[in-house]
This record gives structure tokens, C-alpha cells and sequence, in this order.
């Protein structure tokens, strides 16, 4: 698979790395998750990962933010009823991924990467990451996130975190349980390594791959079930109000937002 101008691919003996490489702290824009959709799709294709089989994916970026999070120029009213869809496509599509998932996650992780990460099966992180989801900010909610945080982070933590959009340190996070382990940023990449040797190389890939896809049937089924509701919500109903439509707007002039709470 030929990576993309947004995303990189590289292989390691039972490794595969997807790095996202975008402008404007790795923005998720529609281009962005059709490159990672189809390197998700192609993570276990025969002859894609050396040494044999897939073992662990990573998730990571090529910079100093791991996401800042979806592009709010395709927020708009038109494009998102075809752009949301895609993006949960590949939350979904994350979890039905045949092998361990890992985010390596640096800087600012927020909103629509905040959720590609709480789609992963462990998150590695470097001790000056933020990890928020901030959409209320900007008139909206996050889909994905409403369900995923409250299931790896409890509901009360979920609930303070989506409805006041403000990104917490990685150490609150860990203290929740959703953090697997914290290092420097200059060590990130070794510590990843560091784990990867450490817990789950020496293991069988054909247990791996089984137990991966076992361990997340409840996330999996709460998210296959419950996250079209939640994007109805916001397309049928969220998206019709004057407030969703300011609040990118606002963004997008750099000013405050002129609710009309409705």
C-alpha cells in the first residue's frame, strides 16, 4: 500500500505503524480518514507486515501534536452528513482490526483524535500530552467520544470531560485507566518498543489476534449499537440549530460565539 500525503506507513517484524503527517496538527479531515481507513482495511493483507504475522498496529504521529483534532472547515452543514458517517466508519473499523491497537499519542490529542485513540486497545503516551474532547466549545458534541469515554473512563469522568470540553493532563487520565503507560516525549518511540517486547511479542499471533478481538466485544457492540443513534442526534437535530452553525463559525474568524441557544 502506497501511503498518502496525510498518512505513513511503515513495517517492523510483526509490526505495522500508521503515522499520521498532516498540516495544522495533524487535522482529521475527510482525505485523512480515507487514508486511514484504507491502511486499517490493508492491516492484515499476506505480505504486508515482515516476519510474519500482524502482532500490533500503532497509531502515531509524525510531529509534536498527535491530532489537534477534525478539520472545522468541513463542519458545515453540506459536508457533514457524508463526513461524519466516514469518520465512525473508521472507529468502527479500528475495532474489528484482527490484531493488538496501540495510539502513540504526543502533545495535544483532542476531539476527533481523541476518539481514534479511545478507539485503540492501549494508549502510550508522552508525559506532556493533553487529551480532550472540546466540540461543546464550538456548538457541538462528540458522537464517537460520548460513547467510547464512558466506557473506558467511567461515566462521571466522561460526562465532566464532554460537557465542559476542557483537555486534562495524561496524568488524569491514567489515574482513570486509560492511559497504559507515560514517558518523556524524546522516549516515546523506545518505550513503545520498550512495551511491546515486554508484554505481548512472545506471545502466540494467533492468540493475540483472537483475544484482541474478544476483549472488545462489549466496546464493539456498545459502539456498533448505540453510535448511529448518536450521529443521528447530531445530524438530524444538532446541526438544524442556529448554535451549531455559529459555533464554527466563530472558530473560524477567531471570535467569540454569539449563542442563540437554539
Amino acid at each position: 500500500m502506497s501511503p498518502s500525503s496525510t498518512v505513513e506507513i511503515k513495517r517492523a517484524p510483526g509490526r505495522l505503524r500508521i503515522i499520521l503527517n498532516a498540516p495544522h496538527g495533524n487535522a482529521i479531515t475527510d482525505a485523512m480518514v480515507a487514508a486511514l481507513r484504507d491502511a486499517v482495511r490493508h492491516s492484515v493483507r499476506p505480505g504486508l507486515v515482515e516476519g510474519g504475522a500482524l502482532k500490533l498496529v500503532t497509531i502515531e504521529s509524525a510531529g509534536a501534536d498527535f491530532s489537534f483534532g477534525s478539520s472545522l472547515d468541513e463542519h458545515t452543514p453540506d459536508r457533514m452528513p457524508d463526513v461524519l458517517p466516514r469518520f465512525h466508519a473508521l472507529v468502527v473499523e479500528l475495532l474489528r482490526v484482527p490484531a493488538v491497537t496501540a495510539a502513540v499519542v504526543s502533545g495535544r490529542c483532542l476531539g476527533g483524535g481523541f476518539e481514534i485513540a479511545l478507539a485503540c486497545d492501549v494508549i502510550i503516551a508522552a508525559a506532556n500530552v493533553v487529551m480532550g474532547l472540546p466540540e461543546i466549545t464550538v456548538g457541538a458534541f462528540p458522537p464517537a467520544g460520548s460513547i467510547l469515554l464512558p466506557l473506558k473512563a467511567g461515566a462521571a469522568r466522561a460526562t465532566s470531560a464532554i460537557l465542559s470540553g476542557v483537555a486534562r493532563p495524561v496524568s488524569e487520565w491514567q489515574a482513570a485507566g486509560l492511559v497504559e503507560r507515560i514517558v518523556e516525549a524524546d522516549h516515546l518511540s523506545l518505550a513503545v518498543d520498550q512495551w511491546y517486547s515486554s508484554t505481548i511479542e512472545r506471545h502466540s499471533a494467533a492468540a493475540l489476534q483472537r483475544a484482541a478481538l474478544a476483549s472488545r466485544l462489549v466496546v464493539r457492540r456498545s459502539v456498533e449499537a448505540l453510535l448511529p443513534q448518536a450521529e443521528r442526534l447530531y445530524l438530524d437535530d444538532l446541526l438544524s440549530t442556529a448554535d451549531a452553525a455559529e459555533g464554527v463559525a466563530a472558530f473560524l474568524e477567531k471570535r467569540p460565539p454569539k449563542w442563540k441557544n437554539s
